[in-house]
């Protein structure tokens, strides 16, 4: 390890996780920060995280602080001098730590800037053709790489080359209790269906048609989740669905977190509540289209992943719904999701 003839020995080694965000790309490094803790128990470990997914790693047993980076607002503030002391006061924060060692789960160029700006005495990342953008890997002091498909088993290489130790067999997903859900019926069947861009999403007519068979086959409702301020497309899924098969919730981070958990079973895409429910064990059906599953789908989980077979790969952003997502018919997700609904 980078400290090991650098360090006093009565210094604890301090550690800087940098990645923002979004809620299924964190969900997916935290088994390499889990990792990371195996490796150097005593160590400092503290995390960098865009502020509205912060609530993930409350009560994180494998990292002694959470750093909120309130990256948008100072991009809203623009120039604003109180905003440039703010930012100079968050790093020098940073910098007080005398921290050894940054790592750059993110893979972008604010991500390696924000690690270099650390003050970190070494800062370490992915190989360039693993990184969304290979500028950012000449801020790097230290690059590791990885032959696995899933950006799970990445995280961990990364953790695994940096630190000169093996991952373990098993991935740990540590996420809060969350808060028990009110208003939500006794059971149902849990759906995000906002994708982070549109091209991931699935018609809203499908969800409706996909509600109509559940409450019909089983008497289930579906519960359509959103955050506060994006209920649209769940109020879309309701109106053109039979009366009472669809129930909207609007979730903060900890209410989808118990939502989730209370759920009989999940149904959605690529997107963070799905890898989310995965983490949690929660049965289901993942729908997935552009986006490769062996790369960003649930990961060793119970869900089932459906995907049409004629659909090529492709992470260019769209607006609307794609072919290859538009081609997983209800009625499939509907046979696909029954097992899991405890009908008998």
């Amino acid at each position: 390890m980078y400290w090991n003839n650098t360090q006093a020995a009565d210094r604890r080694p301090r550690i800087l996780v940098v990645r923002l965000g979004a809620m299924g790309d964190i969900v997916h490094t935290l088994p390499a920060v889990a990792d990371l803790r195996a490796r150097f128990p005593s160590a400092w470990i503290e995390w960098v995280v865009d502020g509205r997914w912060k609530d993930l790693l409350d009560g994180n047993p494998h990292i002694d602080r959470a750093v909120p980076f309130p990256l948008q607002k100072w991009r809203r503030a623009g120039f604003d001098p109180a905003v440039l002391r703010e930012a100079r006061h968050f790093f020098q924060g940073l910098r007080a730590g005398g921290l050894d060692v940054a790592i750059d789960f993110q893979g972008l160029l604010k991500s390696a800037v924000l690690a270099g700006l650390s003050g970190a005495r070494r800062v370490t990342g992915f190989e360039p053709q693993m990184l969304r953008e290979p500028l950012a890997g000449l801020l790097y002091d230290g690059q590791s790489g990885s032959s696995r498909r899933h950006v799970v088993d990445r995280n961990r290489d990364l953790v695994a080359g940096f630190s000169g130790a093996s991952a373990s067999d098993t991935a740990a997903f540590p996420l809060p209790p969350g808060q028990v859900p009110e208003g939500l019926p006794e059971r149902y069947v849990l759906a995000s269906p906002q994708a982070g861009w549109g091209s991931k999403q699935w018609p809203a007519h499908h969800f409706s048609e996909l509600a109509g068979r559940i409450w019909h086959g089983a008497g289930i409702p579906l519960v359509a989740d959103c955050a506060p301020g994006q209920e649209r497309l769940a109020a879309e899924i309701r109106r053109a669905a039979p009366t009472g098969s669809v129930h909207v919730h609007c979730s903060t981070i900890p209410q989808l977190i118990g939502a989730t958990r209370d759920a009989a079973a999940v149904v959605g895409v690529d997107s963070g509540p799905l890898h989310l429910a995965a983490a949690l064990g929660k049965r289901g059906v993942a729908i997935f289209g552009p986006t490769d599953p062996g790369r960003n789908g649930p990961y060793d989980s119970r869900m089932q992943v459906i995907r049409d077979e004629r659909a090529s790969t492709t992470y260019k952003r769209g607006a609307d719904p794609s072919d290859s997502m538009r081609a997983c018919t209800p009625e499939s997700v509907y046979n696909s999701l029954w097992p899991h609904l405890g009908v008998e």
